[in-house]
């Protein structure tokens, strides 16, 4: 198994932390879906994992995704858990045990076959939000996809900075102007207007 580590020019000690741990650590232009692209093509596997950054898999995620894969899934998540008890957000990730495209992001992180990755053309680049959220409808074309039952415990600092509700009511508001057909760059300016701290370029 191979852990690779995309870095898009960080300046936090991300490199030094990942090298000191044992992992594959690449350098790509920023960019989510260009990092993620970059891993998978310096990756040797036949199955390919991508968890975000703040995120941690359950402790045998790589025992459920074999098995998964054995099951004939090419595909598959986990659900997702945030490291806050707030109950909103626990009602957040009960709805992430449904196969619902409209509630698949990439904070459940993804498993998917090399072969189907590169076969649906890979994460668009072109897109600099819901980059995750466009690929599920075409990887699905290709193979069966799955909902695991472990859980992604991925962090609600972004929650908690922004306020709960707030937070949910801005996510709200960039899904619905992607799929009203909205550009990237609006879409962009939305979430740097009103996301206090974000990380996007």
């Amino acid at each position: 198994m191979e852990i690779i580590v995309v870095d898009g020019g960080s300046t936090d000690g991300t490199v030094d932390a990942a090298l000191q741990v044992g992992a594959i650590v690449v350098t790509s232009e920023k960019g989510r879906a260009r990092q993620m692209n970059y891993g998978a093509s310096v990756a040797n596997g036949e199955i390919l994992y991508f968890l975000h950054a703040d995120s941690i898999p359950p402790s045998h995620f790589h025992v459920s995704i074999l098995n998964s894969f054995n099951r004939g899934r090419l595909s598959g998540c986990f659900r997702l858990a945030f490291d806050c008890n707030h109950w909103f957000l626990k009602a957040n990730s009960w709805f992430t045990r449904f196969d619902v495209n409209a509630v698949r992001f990439g904070d459940q992180s993804l498993f998917v076959s090399k072969d189907v990755f590169n076969k649906c053309g890979r994460f668009r680049e072109d897109l600099m939000i819901m980059e995750d959220q466009e690929i599920i409808h075409r990887i699905k074309r290709y193979g069966r996809f799955e909902v695991m039952n472990d859980f992604v415990v991925t962090s609600a600092r972004k929650y908690l900075e922004n306020g709960v509700y707030r937070m949910q009511g801005i996510f709200f508001l960039i899904w619905a102007l992607y799929y009203f057909g909205y550009p990237q760059q609006h879409l962009l300016r939305v979430y740097k207007q009103l996301i206090r701290k974000h990380k996007l370029g």
